[in-house]
């Protein structure tokens, strides 16, 4: 192939043409290296964000962004070992759940985590507001957390996919990160790189979702699938709701309470459901179930308690002690305005009010105080008295003013004389075929 010309690819993608899969390899190489410089890895950001890219296009981008770091290969240590991934939303502790229940029924899983960012939680973030927590594992120690506990959540490492790290701190500063193929390619990039034998995508949709309609989500589910297509690792997407908080807890603190609740099989029914969900197709995908045996496996080890003391092994072996969670300094309830019924919570709004109160993050850099945040006594659709508390706002370290987040919290929340329209919280399956 002659000589790379960054301006004839650039020309060319500008004018929604196809690149070859050897000038994309060649492109996202040369800027990994550091020699196409940022003005121009931002214009073909723009032009890939305006114009898109075929599958083809995408496939290679997202093969390209894995092979510029390590690759775990996970699958071949493990007979089997699965993956998880969520678009993330408000009170979303599947994650956190789902694990140490699969691992109950004797599946391993590994996940490299994230952090907040914007209106969304951070798994990491909830999972060090536990004393002691590590969550910035070497591969060794990965692997030691799997052997030991069944399962496992660390911080991504620097050696997995760098060239995705480079190129999303771009798109975070050029107005790209709402691109499908961009959104498509970092997201499997690294959870490719690291090779589990199975990935079960979460696609949120709704008010506190990434992609808030519904054939946004499901086409990000899709692409998120296709760019599996050939890698080893078998993938399945559920589209679950986010136009309402996921259980009762958001924030860090108050939701790993949750999730302890959860595993005991006294949490929010939302959250069982949701993650129930998912914990089966992983259980199906290991091969060792089907549908019917999975969900007995998984309603046997919530009812015996193996569920919770799978937690408690997955949290020790990772250093952890929840026993003494952060608790909020201050507690301001919230009351219903009137008699009715919640119709509708802005979710959005929602989770960047908690994320005001220091549960989250506006900049890479804040600090989280895991103390705060919000408790949905009660939630969309539900039945309400004029003067009965829908809500618990905790805080930590900062002194609010109470009036002031009584106000704000109730403008994100509509109420009616008749209850909305249901919205199941799992919407659609998807997988290859």
């Amino acid at each position: 192939m002659p000589e790379l010309s960054v301006y004839e690819v650039l020309n060319r993608k500008r004018r929604s043409e196809a690149l070859r899969p050897a000038e994309i390899e060649e492109f996202i190489n040369r800027y990994t290296g550091g020699t196409i410089p940022d003005y121009q890895m931002s214009a073909l950001l723009m032009a890939i964000a305006i114009n898109g890219m075929t599958a083809e296009e995408m496939a290679t981008l997202t093969q390209v962004m894995l092979r510029s770091g390590e690759q775990w290969h996970l699958r071949d240590r493990y007979d089997f070992i699965a993956d998880k991934h969520s678009t993330g939303g408000v009170g979303d502790k599947v994650s956190l759940v789902l694990s140490p229940w699969v691992a109950a029924c004797g599946i391993k899983i590994g996940m490299l985590s994230g952090r907040g960012l914007g209106h969304t939680g951070g798994t990491l973030d909830k999972l060090e507001a536990i004393p002691g927590f590590n969550a910035r594992l070497t591969r060794e120690q990965f692997d030691r957390c799997v052997a030991d506990a069944g399962c496992v959540i660390s911080t991504s490492t620097e050696g997995i996919a760098p060239a995705d790290k480079k190129i999303y701190a771009l798109r975070d500063v050029t107005g790209t990160v709402e691109s499908l193929p961009l959104i498509t390619a970092s997201i499997m990039s690294k959870k490719l790189a690291m090779g589990a034998s199975a990935l079960i995508l979460d696609v949120k949709t709704g008010s506190g979702a990434f992609m808030r309609k519904y054939e946004d989500s499901k086409a990000l589910a899709k692409s998120l699938i296709a760019a599996a297509q050939g890698s080893g690792t078998r993938v399945e997407a559920l589209i679950t709701d986010m136009d309402r908080p996921l259980g009762i807890a958001a924030g860090n603190a108050n939701e790993i309470a949750e999730t302890l609740d959860a595993l005991k099989g006294r949490g929010p029914k939302d959250v069982e459901e949701v993650t129930r969900a998912q914990a089966i197709r992983i259980l199906v995908m290991s091969g060792r179930f089907d549908e019917a045996s999975a969900e007995t496996a998984l309603s046997d080890a919530l009812r015996s308690g193996r569920a919770y003391a799978q937690a408690e092994k997955w949290i020790a072996a990772q250093g952890g002690d929840a026993s003494h969670l952060p608790q909020p300094r201050e507690t301001i309830e919230v009351k219903a305005p009137r008699s009715g019924y919640i119709t509708f919570i802005d979710t959005y709004q929602a989770g960047m009010f908690t994320v005001d109160l220091g549960a989250g993050r506006k900049k890479a850099d804040d600090v989280i105080d895991y103390a705060a945040g919000v408790m949905f006594d009660r939630n969309t659709g539900d039945e309400v008295r004029a003067g009965e508390t829908i809500a618990r706002i905790q805080l930590g370290s900062a002194k609010r003013d109470r009036e002031e987040l009584r106000r704000r919290f109730l403008s994100f929340v509509q109420f009616g004389d008749a209850p909305p329209a249901a919205r199941p919280l799992v919407h659609e399956h998807l997988r290859a075929f």
